[in-house]
């Protein structure tokens, strides 16, 4: 169950000739695949290419009825292996995922894919997550083009922009026998707009007409003396065809203007920032009109450097937009333009910032110094004050920051793997702290408060191979974390797997919600649910078992937290040998709500009778410890003051957002904490019974109120 679902916008895919389709990036690709005659498409979901994964999946019929084969792949290396097809036959081919880890996933693929190189079109479609928001490490895809040589097409973030590189980076493939990447940034694959569609294409060379009638071609294989040949053939002939298709096609773009002397230089991905600063500085305008010259780099690599050499040859100065670190093109651009005896001074990193996401602040004072170091006077006279970039921000926002604290990302309210580590430190404060390996999945958030779990993380489904340097004899066992995703995409084999052979005498947690939960919910092999096109239902249990471990334990309620307690203690203390492996499950809470809720609206809608449990804490009797918080952390748990003067502190409260997962009421149980928490049953649509009961109940409350509160009276009379 995905994210979200996209079956009325995948019926946009089915547009023909002349028809003009309206909607975001992500669609427009897929749009763009259908129209380019694409044969096969595989792929892993990751941020912030997930939605491609959605779209494909509820486009499957439309696929389908094209003859176009769609695959969910184990990993990114799957993905990656399968363009394959295009090695040896005139097929077109695309893969996408997450980048650059992906591309670290994918890199033994991709390298054997470049160095043998493509007969039909391959297309690697990878969401570039670079920036602030990121979810990952702090790299680019730019380094691992320049190493296996394959082309990097970026292009503008522009709905129709993206459509043609898409149709060109096909072509670009094919006519460079040569793999392209094409990379999209996160605003790239959400922005809106529209453009003029063409027809869907057929495959022109279906993939079963290369199983009736397969071909070799020994040239294409990897092997000596072939591997050797390939790197001639990479610059001897594919970098020339490349470099002639990307001139010839106008697939790099210039934009004059009248300020000429003077020129900037920038990544397809960085126009719509570029844009943005020119337009706050008064030299260009809201349609992209601008006084000073682009040259933008749709495609980034590989460079063209008479395109270049033209841009810059009647300047004095020009900048070069390249975000993230080392500055690959601009090096480049240095080398050009000394080699062809051009004296234009070039800035790059010597006025952004190494490193780190171009904002529209950042941007904006690069620019704004760039152009009043060499061209103050074309600047409007309320732009040329030093401090024109400043962001300036409103009193009443600077004062929120000493208020409100920082958040950092934590687990959903009701999220099944909160009582994991509240387990965990519940057996923490028995047995002493213990190195625990975290791992890639929403499990990362225990490494924050309140929990502060966990060592190190290196890579999806790889907590328990980061562990395995600790087998060693100890006096205590290591835990490591792994998700079932992470487990599918290849912790099975290097998790499991290894700790098997090597006889890792370890703990290792496989959390199992049912989906790839943290990349939007995506099936995976041990999914619970029925998926018309995939097969699912296979227990992880067995999985671990089929691969020799033999110390295994089954949770299927990861909320019973005195047995997540318990079974952890046991596997830390047993005097088995071996890995101990515990396999947690409870479905996703944000999942399962995506499930449940319309289905609870629609019965209540229809008047049928709906129970809803909720949680609350007694304010009598919490006595304002917040162990329990301490011990959960749940969003829906949180404080509030008590009347009470006898109490110093303010007691625990349960807010409405609240989804009755219970957690908190067992931690409470599991910790000896003080039993405050109570359970309601939230009732619409109650039989006439249960509406006469209530009515009673409000009577009968209302009556003890009132004496109450004379009582109070009373009593403050008689001290006065």
């Amino acid at each position: 169950m995905a994210e979200r679902s996209f079956a009325r916008e995948v019926e946009d895919l089915k547009l023909g000739a002349g028809q003009e389709f309206r909607g975001e990036g992500i669609l427009a690709i897929t749009k763009a695949l259908l129209e380019c005659g694409v044969s096969y498409v595989a792929g892993y979901q990751g941020a912030p290419i997930s939605h491609l994964m959605d779209v494909l999946s509820d486009a499957q019929d439309i696929l389908s009825d094209l003859g176009v084969h769609f695959e969910s792949s184990a990993s990114e290396a799957t993905a990656a292996a399968t363009l394959a097809a295009s090695v040896m036959y005139p097929i077109r081919g695309a893969v996408t995922f997450k980048a650059p880890v992906g591309i670290n996933v994918a890199s033994d693929a991709l390298a054997n894919l470049s160095s043998g190189g493509v007969t039909g079109g391959a297309l690697i479609i990878i969401g570039e997550d670079y920036g602030e928001g990121s979810s990952i490490m702090q790299e680019r895809s730019h380094a691992f083009a320049m190493k296996s040589q394959l082309w990097l097409v970026d292009p503008r973030p522009n709905v129709a922009s993206i459509v043609k590189a898409v149709h060109d980076s096909f072509e670009l493939s094919e006519a460079s026998n040569t793999p392209v990447m094409l990379e999209v940034r996160i605003r790239a694959c959400h922005v809106h707009g529209r453009f003029a569609t063409r027809d869907n294409v057929r495959p022109a060379f279906p993939l079963s007409r290369a199983l009736d009638a397969p071909s070799r071609d020994t040239n294409r294989i990897v092997l000596p003396p072939a591997s050797f040949l390939h790197e001639k053939e990479k610059i001897e002939q594919r970098w020339p065809a490349a470099v002639e298709f990307i001139h010839a096609r106008g697939m790099n773009e210039t934009f004059d203007g009248d300020i000429d002397d003077i020129g900037i230089i920038m990544q397809g991905g960085m126009y719509n920032g570029v844009i943005t600063a020119l337009r706050e500085a008064g030299l260009a305008d809201i349609w992209g009109e601008t006084r000073v010259p682009l040259y933008v780099m749709n495609v980034t690599y590989p460079i063209v450097d008479r395109e270049v050499i033209d841009f810059c040859r009647a300047k004095k100065a020009v900048l070069m937009v390249e975000e993230g670190q080392p500055e690959f093109i601009e090096q480049a651009l240095h080398k050009i333009l000394r080699n062809a005896d051009i004296p234009a001074k070039l800035h790059g990193k010597d006025l952004f910032p190494m490193a780190g996401e171009y904002t529209a602040q950042v941007m904006g004072a690069a620019i704004g110094a760039f152009i009043r170091r060499w061209r103050a006077d074309a600047l409007p006279d309320s732009a040329r004050a030093p401090n024109i970039d400043r962001v300036e921000v409103d009193d009443k926002i600077r004062a929120l920051a000493d208020v409100v604290p920082p958040r950092p990302p934590g687990f959903c309210t009701g999220c099944p793997e909160r009582p994991i580590f509240s387990a965990m430190k519940l057996v923490e404060k028995e047995l002493g702290p213990h190195h625990i390996a975290a791992d890639i999945g929403c499990h990362l958030f225990s490494i924050l408060p309140p929990f502060n779990i966990g060592a190190t993380t290196m890579g999806y489904g790889l907590g328990p191979a980061s562990a395995s340097a600790f087998n060693v004899p100890a006096s205590k066992r290591s835990i490591s974390m792994m998700g079932d995703g992470g487990f599918w995409h290849n912790g099975l084999t290097s998790g499991v797997g290894n700790a098997v052979f090597n006889q890792h005498d370890g703990v290792i947690v496989v959390v199992d919600n049912y989906y790839s939960a943290a990349t939007g919910g995506q099936d995976i092999p041990s999914s619970r649910a029925d998926n018309r096109s995939r097969s699912t239902k296979h227990p992880i249990v067995e999985a671990v078992k089929g691969v020799g471990a033999k110390w295994v334990r089954q949770i299927d309620r990861t909320y019973d937290v005195t047995r997540m307690r318990d079974t952890l203690r046991e596997a830390l203390t047993t005097e088995d040998k071996g890995p101990k492996i515990i396999v947690a499950s409870s479905e996703c809470m944000l999942n399962k709500q995506r499930r449940v809720k319309p289905l609870v609206a629609a019965a209540a809608k229809r008047g049928e009778r709906i129970v809803r449990e909720r949680f609350g804490v007694d304010e009598d009797t919490c006595s304002g410890d917040h162990a329990c918080i301490r011990l959960s952390g749940c969003p829906s748990l949180s404080v509030k003051p008590t009347s009470d003067p006898l109490k110093d502190n303010p007691v625990a409260a349960v807010d409405n957002s609240c989804v009755g997962c219970g957690h908190c009421g067992e931690v409470a149980d599991a910790a000896v904490l003080c039993p405050s928490f109570y359970r309601a049953d939230v009732v619409s649509n109650p039989t006439a019974f249960e509406a006469r009961l209530d009515r009673i109940w409000q009577r009968m409350i209302g009556a003890l109120q009132r004496w109450r509160a004379g009582r109070r009276v009373t009593f403050e009379q008689e001290a006065a």
